[in-house]
Protein backbone atom coordinates (compact mmCIF):
# COMPACT_ATOMS: atom_id res chain seq x y z
CA UNK A 1 0.00 0.00 0.00
CA UNK A 2 1.43 3.28 -0.98
CA UNK A 3 -0.32 6.29 0.84
CA UNK A 4 0.23 9.87 0.08
CA UNK A 5 0.01 12.09 2.95
CA UNK A 6 -0.35 16.35 1.81
CA UNK A 7 0.33 18.93 3.95
CA UNK A 8 1.36 16.92 6.84
CA UNK A 9 3.79 19.65 7.42
CA UNK A 10 2.30 23.41 7.68
CA UNK A 11 5.11 25.89 5.39
CA UNK A 12 5.95 27.42 8.89
CA UNK A 13 6.98 23.58 10.21
CA UNK A 14 8.59 23.30 6.94
CA UNK A 15 10.68 26.70 7.23
CA UNK A 16 11.44 26.16 10.81
CA UNK A 17 12.87 22.38 9.77
CA UNK A 18 15.12 23.80 7.27
CA UNK A 19 15.92 26.73 9.21
CA UNK A 20 17.94 23.73 11.42
CA UNK A 21 18.68 21.40 9.31
CA UNK A 22 20.29 23.67 6.59
CA UNK A 23 22.83 25.30 9.42
CA UNK A 24 23.64 21.80 10.27
CA UNK A 25 26.80 19.46 9.56
CA UNK A 26 25.93 16.86 7.04
CA UNK A 27 28.29 14.14 6.26
CA UNK A 28 28.10 11.07 3.69
CA UNK A 29 25.16 9.43 3.61
CA UNK A 30 26.84 5.95 4.03
CA UNK A 31 26.98 6.06 7.87
CA UNK A 32 23.25 4.81 8.05
CA UNK A 33 23.81 2.03 4.82
CA UNK A 34 23.79 -1.34 5.06
CA UNK A 35 25.92 -3.54 3.37
CA UNK A 36 23.34 -3.52 0.20
CA UNK A 37 22.47 -0.03 0.18
CA UNK A 38 26.17 1.05 0.35
CA UNK A 39 26.76 0.17 -2.81
CA UNK A 40 23.94 2.14 -4.32
CA UNK A 41 23.59 4.93 -2.43
CA UNK A 42 24.94 8.59 -3.24
CA UNK A 43 23.73 11.61 -0.76
CA UNK A 44 24.59 13.88 1.70
CA UNK A 45 22.71 12.91 5.50
CA UNK A 46 22.80 14.52 8.60
CA UNK A 47 23.83 12.53 11.88
CA UNK A 48 21.82 10.70 13.62
CA UNK A 49 22.89 12.43 17.20
CA UNK A 50 22.89 16.10 15.69
CA UNK A 51 20.58 18.52 18.01
CA UNK A 52 19.50 19.66 14.90
CA UNK A 53 18.38 16.82 13.55
CA UNK A 54 16.75 15.75 17.06
CA UNK A 55 14.66 18.89 16.91
CA UNK A 56 13.61 18.84 13.79
CA UNK A 57 12.92 15.14 14.15
CA UNK A 58 10.15 16.13 16.69
CA UNK A 59 8.53 18.41 14.56
CA UNK A 60 7.61 15.38 12.38
CA UNK A 61 6.31 13.11 15.33
CA UNK A 62 4.67 15.35 16.63
CA UNK A 63 2.78 16.27 13.15
CA UNK A 64 2.23 12.73 12.43
CA UNK A 65 0.94 12.04 15.59
CA UNK A 66 -1.90 14.93 14.50
CA UNK A 67 -2.36 13.11 11.14
CA UNK A 68 -5.62 10.61 11.62
CA UNK A 69 -4.34 9.61 7.77
CA UNK A 70 -0.99 8.15 8.95
CA UNK A 71 -2.87 6.91 11.95
CA UNK A 72 -5.10 4.98 9.67
CA UNK A 73 -2.72 3.92 7.00
CA UNK A 74 0.00 2.85 9.53
CA UNK A 75 -1.48 1.70 12.63
CA UNK A 76 1.98 3.07 14.25
CA UNK A 77 3.77 0.72 17.07
CA UNK A 78 7.02 1.86 17.17
CA UNK A 79 8.38 4.78 14.94
CA UNK A 80 12.08 5.15 14.24
CA UNK A 81 13.31 9.05 14.53
CA UNK A 82 13.32 10.34 11.75
CA UNK A 83 16.76 10.99 9.33
CA UNK A 84 17.65 13.70 7.13
CA UNK A 85 18.97 13.55 3.80
CA UNK A 86 19.89 15.52 0.89
CA UNK A 87 21.15 14.81 -3.26
CA UNK A 88 22.54 17.33 -5.23
CA UNK A 89 24.97 16.73 -8.29
CA UNK A 90 24.05 14.05 -9.73
CA UNK A 91 24.07 12.30 -6.53
CA UNK A 92 21.18 9.12 -6.40
CA UNK A 93 19.92 5.87 -4.48
CA UNK A 94 19.96 3.31 -6.53
CA UNK A 95 17.24 0.19 -6.24
CA UNK A 96 17.52 -1.51 -2.82
CA UNK A 97 15.00 -2.76 -0.09
CA UNK A 98 15.48 -1.52 3.23
CA UNK A 99 16.88 -3.39 6.16
CA UNK A 100 14.21 -5.78 7.77
CA UNK A 101 15.34 -4.34 11.27
CA UNK A 102 16.81 -0.44 12.22
CA UNK A 103 18.51 -0.04 15.40
CA UNK A 104 19.26 3.35 16.77
CA UNK A 105 22.90 4.13 17.02
CA UNK A 106 23.85 4.04 21.00
CA UNK A 107 20.32 2.66 22.20
CA UNK A 108 18.98 -0.02 22.23
CA UNK A 109 15.63 0.92 20.38
CA UNK A 110 15.09 -0.92 17.33
CA UNK A 111 11.78 -1.24 14.77
CA UNK A 112 11.21 -3.84 12.55
CA UNK A 113 10.52 -1.84 9.19
CA UNK A 114 6.95 -2.89 8.12
CA UNK A 115 6.64 0.83 6.27
CA UNK A 116 9.19 3.53 5.08
CA UNK A 117 7.98 7.46 5.21
CA UNK A 118 9.63 10.23 3.27
CA UNK A 119 8.74 13.82 3.96
CA UNK A 120 9.84 16.45 0.97
CA UNK A 121 11.43 19.45 2.81
CA UNK A 122 12.22 21.42 -0.56
CA UNK A 123 9.50 22.60 -3.57
CA UNK A 124 9.72 20.00 -6.68
CA UNK A 125 10.14 23.04 -9.35
CA UNK A 126 13.80 24.01 -7.09
CA UNK A 127 15.32 20.92 -8.36
CA UNK A 128 15.29 18.40 -11.36
CA UNK A 129 14.99 14.50 -10.79
CA UNK A 130 14.89 13.12 -7.26
CA UNK A 131 11.96 11.37 -7.63
CA UNK A 132 10.72 8.30 -5.60
CA UNK A 133 10.44 5.14 -7.74
CA UNK A 134 8.90 2.33 -5.62
CA UNK A 135 8.26 -0.80 -7.56
CA UNK A 136 4.33 -2.20 -6.45
CA UNK A 137 2.60 -4.71 -7.35
CA UNK A 138 0.39 -2.26 -9.74
CA UNK A 139 3.83 -1.40 -11.40
CA UNK A 140 6.19 1.07 -11.15
CA UNK A 141 5.32 4.48 -9.34
CA UNK A 142 7.41 7.17 -9.03
CA UNK A 143 6.32 10.04 -6.56
CA UNK A 144 7.94 14.01 -5.87
CA UNK A 145 5.53 15.59 -3.46
CA UNK A 146 5.47 19.42 -2.29
CA UNK A 147 7.25 20.62 0.56
CA UNK A 148 5.78 19.22 3.57
CA UNK A 149 3.94 16.32 2.19
CA UNK A 150 4.85 12.80 3.05
CA UNK A 151 4.28 9.41 1.10
CA UNK A 152 4.33 5.99 3.32
CA UNK A 153 4.88 2.55 1.42
CA UNK A 154 6.14 -0.98 2.56
CA UNK A 155 9.71 -1.40 3.45
CA UNK A 156 9.89 -4.43 1.35
CA UNK A 157 9.33 -2.63 -1.92
CA UNK A 158 12.22 -1.97 -4.24
CA UNK A 159 12.97 1.53 -4.51
CA UNK A 160 15.14 3.86 -5.58
CA UNK A 161 16.12 7.35 -5.73
CA UNK A 162 16.46 9.05 -9.24
CA UNK A 163 19.57 11.50 -9.77
CA UNK A 164 19.30 14.64 -9.29
CA UNK A 165 20.42 17.04 -12.13
CA UNK A 166 19.72 20.59 -11.00
CA UNK A 167 18.83 21.73 -7.29
CA UNK A 168 19.09 20.01 -4.45
CA UNK A 169 16.27 17.65 -2.74
CA UNK A 170 16.25 17.77 1.13
CA UNK A 171 13.90 15.47 2.82
CA UNK A 172 13.22 13.25 5.97
CA UNK A 173 13.52 9.51 6.21
CA UNK A 174 13.08 6.93 8.56
CA UNK A 175 10.95 3.69 9.27
CA UNK A 176 8.15 2.55 11.42
CA UNK A 177 6.94 -0.85 12.63
CA UNK A 178 3.21 -1.36 12.35
CA UNK A 179 1.07 -2.87 14.83
CA UNK A 180 -0.16 -5.07 11.71
CA UNK A 181 2.59 -6.69 10.43
CA UNK A 182 0.90 -8.31 6.92
CA UNK A 183 0.79 -5.44 4.07
CA UNK A 184 -2.66 -6.53 2.79
CA UNK A 185 -3.94 -6.93 6.34
CA UNK A 186 -3.29 -3.45 7.04
CA UNK A 187 -4.86 -2.46 3.61
CA UNK A 188 -8.05 -4.46 4.79
CA UNK A 189 -8.33 -2.57 7.81
CA UNK A 190 -7.50 1.10 6.03
CA UNK A 191 -10.28 0.44 3.68
CA UNK A 192 -12.77 -0.71 6.36
CA UNK A 193 -11.73 2.25 8.15
CA UNK A 194 -11.95 4.55 5.17
CA UNK A 195 -15.98 3.24 4.46
CA UNK A 196 -16.48 3.48 8.03
CA UNK A 197 -15.70 7.55 8.34
CA UNK A 198 -17.56 7.72 5.09
CA UNK A 199 -20.59 5.65 6.28
CA UNK A 200 -20.43 7.69 9.23
CA UNK A 201 -20.21 11.10 7.98
CA UNK A 202 -23.40 10.28 6.27
CA UNK A 203 -25.55 8.40 8.16
CA UNK A 204 -24.09 9.31 11.66
CA UNK A 205 -22.05 7.45 14.02
CA UNK A 206 -25.16 6.37 15.98
CA UNK A 207 -26.46 4.57 12.84
CA UNK A 208 -27.11 0.84 13.55
CA UNK A 209 -25.09 -0.82 10.27
CA UNK A 210 -21.62 1.78 11.90
CA UNK A 211 -21.60 0.81 15.08
CA UNK A 212 -21.45 -2.60 13.29
CA UNK A 213 -19.19 -1.97 11.18
CA UNK A 214 -16.92 -0.16 13.61
CA UNK A 215 -16.96 -3.09 15.77
CA UNK A 216 -15.76 -5.52 12.72
CA UNK A 217 -12.88 -3.09 12.60
CA UNK A 218 -11.69 -3.18 16.39
CA UNK A 219 -12.25 -7.07 16.42
CA UNK A 220 -10.42 -7.43 13.25
CA UNK A 221 -7.75 -5.15 14.68
CA UNK A 222 -8.04 -7.13 17.73
CA UNK A 223 -7.31 -10.14 16.15
CA UNK A 224 -4.08 -9.50 14.21
CA UNK A 225 -2.94 -6.44 16.40
CA UNK A 226 0.69 -6.83 18.04
CA UNK A 227 0.42 -4.08 21.10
Amino acid sequence: MLTVIPDLLDSGSVHRIRSLIDAAQWVDGNVTSGHQSALAKRNMQLPEDAPQAQQAGQIILDALGKSPLFIAAALPLKIFPPLFNSYAGGQAFGVHVDNAVRIQAGTGFRVRSDLSITVFLEDPELYQGGELTIETNFGVQQVKLPAGHAVLYPSSSLHRVEPVVRGRRVASFFWLQSMIRDDAARQMLFDLDSSVQALAADLGHDNAQVIRLTGVYHNLLRRWADA
